[in-house]
């Protein structure tokens, strides 16, 4: 694979919220520290995303020590919220599987609410080691997430992105293009690949990290959300349908599952161990 390495690194604290890009973190069983372990819910317990509410591309989440996060979003003044206490929880819709979370304050629900415009609760993971396992097809037994999609990390390569916007600028909607890497969300970006490497790992380490691919990530309208404007595009979906598509899924990026934990960092080394 030549000299792979580890571009950047993309936490977010709140799930849909735009995250930070720090220049290292620890990788726990259930994903990078920090990660998606905030959500909001609505009404009826469903996790809300970028998927119903494209606005939330606007909202950001700062980490804070302790678990807390620091919410932000335009009109709106900066909120801190720390870790609420376990003491109830509240059941919450993630794609349909059932998970537990303990809700926020509610100061933090009303400036949630007031910002989107509609009532919803935020909503924090107290123990991901115990509240939600990877979906079992996939996973090792005992293997846990967070509040991501479905699996702990999810792995890009710029190469792929490169090839893939070049296949956008041929098409009837290329000034749409080139679109960014923030597009696709990603727990890890990977430099330094052939285009579409990445389809063919079963295992890799990054710096001191041993990780294992799952499957591709299935990709949704969230890529075609601008993360800058939160408007909506037809791209890349369009282009993915075209030239990256299997058993009717749109497919670009690889999810993982960590095999050990440790700390990676920008410009660590990424090996291919099968």
């Amino acid at each position: 694979m030549g000299n792979a390495e580890l571009r950047s690194i993309h936490v977010h604290p709140v799930k849909a919220f735009r995250g930070v890009t720090p220049r290292e973190a620890a990788v726990e069983p259930w994903g990078l520290s920090g990660d998606r372990r905030w959500t909001l819910i609505d009404d009826g317990g469903k996790v809300v995303t970028q998927r119903e509410r494209p606005r939330l591309a606007l909202a950001a989440a700062e980490p804070m020590p302790g678990g807390g996060v620091r919410l932000s979003a335009p009109g709106h003044e900066p909120l801190t919220v720390a870790v609420p206490e376990p003491v109830t929880t509240v059941p919450v819709d993630i794609f349909g599987t059932k998970v537990d979370a303990v809700p926020a304050s509610g100061t933090a629900h009303d400036w949630c609410s007031s910002y989107l415009g509609a009532a919803v609760r935020l909503v924090h993971m107290d123990d991901p080691a115990a509240r939600r396992p990877v979906d079992p097809a996939y996973a090792l037994p005992g293997e846990t997430v967070s509040f991501a999609d479905g699996y702990p990390l999810l792995l890009t390569t710029t190469a792929s992105l490169d090839a893939l916007n070049s296949l956008m600028a041929r098409g009837d909607h290329a000034a749409e293009g080139p679109l960014p890497m923030n597009r696709f969300r990603p727990s890890v970006v990977v430099a330094g690949t052939e285009a579409w490497a990445e389809d063919h790992w079963s295992r890799i380490r990054i710096g001191e990290v041993v990780l294992r691919i799952t499957k591709p990530c299935v990709r949704c309208v969230v890529t075609t959300t601008d993360q800058d404007t939160g408007e909506r595009g037809r791209e890349p979906l369009r282009t993915l349908a075209q030239h990256r598509k299997a058993d009717g899924r749109l497919l670009f990026g690889q999810n993982l599952v960590p095999v050990t934990t440790g700390t990676i960092r920008v410009g660590d080394p990424v090996r291919v161990l099968r």
